[in-house]
């Protein structure tokens, strides 16, 4: 088997992309552990050096070693939470707890610190470039945050633990992917789901009938609590179902029930903090980014709460105030709140979100509107290579060229949701950049839209044309990172700056030269009304008090768990009303506000990269609503600006400072006033 493994031998197709078509699931393990072994040899090369440690000899070395588990690590990970099938989940069980031991025995190795920190002892002589000496200072500064530098017995607590978190992590996504799909709300007549377009209604069918149940509907559940579904369905018993399911996931009892995990989760998370030299989860982990700690973080969740918390009892009362003036009145709850804001959205602006959807066709929404902005700003094109394989067949592949025709890398879409796809989108990288290397970079885009039925277009909501520009911007961050070391590669900088750029490829959106190309209508071919964008450009702040709401509980939650001591996380039994606590300890305890993500759920965090992190959008957004300020101030979608962009801040990718590469950019720090307008937090 390892003799005949495509993943031990460099791939022959352009830009290294592999060659899923004779990858096969029992590949994986075996190239694991070759891989494992031959990192694990480059670094005993490393640390058995007898000569004094140099930076060539030890930080570029270190650089160049681990290729290979690089390799298959990214072709594995890329799969695993595209297309888990249940042979994939099982190799995932495995791997976990290995990969968690190889990583920790390669930071934490004595030999290789002390040979780290000879060199960074010795910076102040080494004349090096910009990127080298960053690399040094981070090298040496991640190895510490890790515990290189604890003493034997503190590093195998320290093992133990990450290898026991890896397990349960990996245990969360899949209950969580497992409860997801059991939830899925089946309906018997398409009656119950009057409101949805044709399209809407053919994918839910098609659910039905991959799932054994024809002449039936299978709605499936999105990652995050409202499911956009919630707006449109006429029908209040199936919006309570839809939402309740939703809500329900991972605390149902039975196998698929996250609480006893995330609770684990949690007091391990807080205990290795300890051994560390932390007071939380939430110290450790805002000690390396660019907030600095919990406190800070803290005090601006508080900051944006009251206000979003008010604005949102506003725009309850208003919905309140139609539902009382319907013939039949009720007390509305949290599954019609995002019905009756249509209703409410149409009453003050006359417009309809829910109708555009014949002007977003998923396809022209790609080629004119995303690939199109992203040629006007930087000058790159887009070929699709259906010569080249994704790792599943609804994977589509493009190749892009500079300005000038020099190659830049590969892009690969995935758009449509599955019951092995995790929830939510996201982007990550199959192959990343750096001239060490000689490589050129290959990411990969996911997001989670409903495919209707064969021969129908996929349209999609604004939401999801959001999401396609947002997960873009991170795809183009990834492209353009032009830096020696593969550390510094892509995305690759810190977490709670990680969503700024792709927050700014958002403004592209509604603007009149993007727009214009690609919010046409899917049968006649109409531009949008210029009514309607204006309308969308007044309601730009609407709703702002329900959405900023969810989003700072969520963050307010991830920060509570983990700015618990072990101590603390060791009396916590009753995952609900921890939350209810947290919850109303910020004021954000409106019930007809529920969080965007409820801790049971909550796959940034307890299984993602999110962990005490998920405060990074509303950080990042700072950073994104001044960079939006200053693109207007300069005459908008050009060449040069992108050049600047793209030079100054995304191409440097993870090889300086964040905030020092956004001062490069944008000439001062970022003011927060641009952000108090955009969510109406400003009056």
């Amino acid at each position: 088997m390892v003799d005949a493994n495509p993943l031990l031998s460099p791939s022959a197709l352009p830009y290294r992309l592999p060659d899923y078509r004779e990858i096969r699931p029992a590949h994986y393990l075996p190239a694991f552990d070759a891989a494992f072994a031959a990192h694990r040899a480059e670094i005993d090369a490393i640390t058995s050096q007898t000569e004094h440690a140099t930076f060539a000899s030890t930080l570029v070395a270190l650089e160049r070693a681990g290729e290979l588990l690089g390799t298959v690590a990214r072709t594995y990970y890329t799969v695993s939470s595209a297309d888990a099938t249940d042979e994939i989940q099982e190799i995932e069980e495995t791997l976990a707890p290995l990969m968690s031991a190889h990583q920790d025995a390669i930071t934490l190795d004595a030999a290789l610190y002390a040979r780290v920190a000879a060199v960074y002892d010795a910076r102040d002589g080494l004349d090096l470039d910009p990127e080298s000496a960053y690399l040094l200072e981070r090298t040496f500064r991640e190895m510490t945050h890790a515990g290189a530098a604890l003493d034997a017995a503190q590093k195998a607590e320290l093992t133990e633990l990450n290898t026991r978190l890896s397990v349960l992590t990996t245990t969360f996504e899949k209950n969580l992917l497992a409860d997801t799909n059991d939830l899925a709300v089946v309906f018997d007549d398409a009656s119950e789901l009057a409101g949805l377009t044709p399209g809407e209604l053919s994918a839910a069918a098609n659910n039905a009938v991959e799932r054994g149940l024809p002449g039936r509907y299978v709605v499936t559940l999105t990652l995050f609590t409202g499911h956009p579904y919630l707006s449109t369905l006429t029908n209040r018993a199936s919006r309570g179902r839809l939402l309740d399911a939703s809500r329900a996931r991972g605390s149902r009892g039975g196998a698929n029930d996250n609480r006893a995990v995330l609770r684990e989760i949690v007091r391990l998370r807080a205990r290795r903090a300890e051994v560390l030299g932390y007071a939380s989860h939430a110290a450790y982990v805002t000690s390396d980014e660019t907030a600095g700690s919990p406190e800070a973080v803290q005090a601006l969740l508080r900051e944006l709460a009251a206000p979003a918390a008010a604005n949102a009892r506003r725009e309850q009362a208003a919905l309140q105030a139609m539902v009382d003036a319907d013939a039949e009145p009720f007390t509305i709850e949290a599954h019609d709140w995002a019905f009756y804001t249509e209703r409410v959205r149409q009453a003050e602006y006359d417009l309809d979100r829910t109708a555009l959807r014949p002007w977003f066709e998923a396809g022209r929404v790609l080629q004119d509107g995303v690939f199109r902005a992203a040629t006007q700003l930087y000058g790159i094109t887009f070929t699709e290579r259906a010569d080249l394989p994704g790792y599943h067949p609804e994977v589509r592949v493009f190749e892009i060229h500079n300005e000038d025709g020099s190659a830049l890398g590969l892009f690969l879409l995935d758009l449509y949701t599955r019951d092995t796809k995790r929830g939510g989108a996201w982007m990550n990288s199959i192959v990343s950049q750096s001239t060490l290397r000689g490589t050129a970079p290959v990411v990969v885009n996911n997001l989670n839209v409903p495919k209707p039925a064969p021969g129908e277009p996929t349209l999609l909501t604004l939401d999801e044309v959001t999401t396609l520009f947002h997960e873009f911007g991170h795809a183009l961050h990834g492209l353009f990172a032009t830096v020696i070391y593969p550390h510094f590669a892509g995305t690759a900088v810190f977490r709670d700056f990680v969503e700024f750029p792709s927050q700014v490829n958002e403004m592209w959106i509604l603007w009149p030269e993007v727009l214009t190309t690609y919010a046409r209508h899917v049968d006649t071919g109409e531009p949008l009304p210029r009514e309607i964008v204006e309308k969308l450009h007044a309601s730009e702040a609407f709703n702002q008090g329900f959405a900023t709401s969810e989003y700072l509980a969520a963050s307010w939650i991830d920060q509570a768990w983990h700015s618990l001591s072990a101590g603390e996380a060791a009396k916590v039994t009753d995952v609900a009303a921890f939350e209810a606590a947290a919850l109303a300890d910020i004021g954000l305890d409106n019930p007809l506000v529920p969080t965007r993500y409820s801790s049971t759920y909550f796959a940034h965090v307890f299984s993602g990269g999110y962990s005490a992190g998920y405060y990074s959008y509303i950080w990042s957004e700072v950073l994104d609503a001044d960079t939006v300020e200053w693109f207007k101030d300069n005459g908008g979608l050009t060449r040069a600006n992108g050049d600047r962009f793209r030079a100054r801040l995304l191409g440097v990718g993870g090889s300086k400072d964040p905030l020092e590469a956004y001062r490069d950019f944008r000439g001062r720090d970022a003011e927060i006033a641009p952000l108090l307008k955009r969510r109406g937090l400003d009056a």
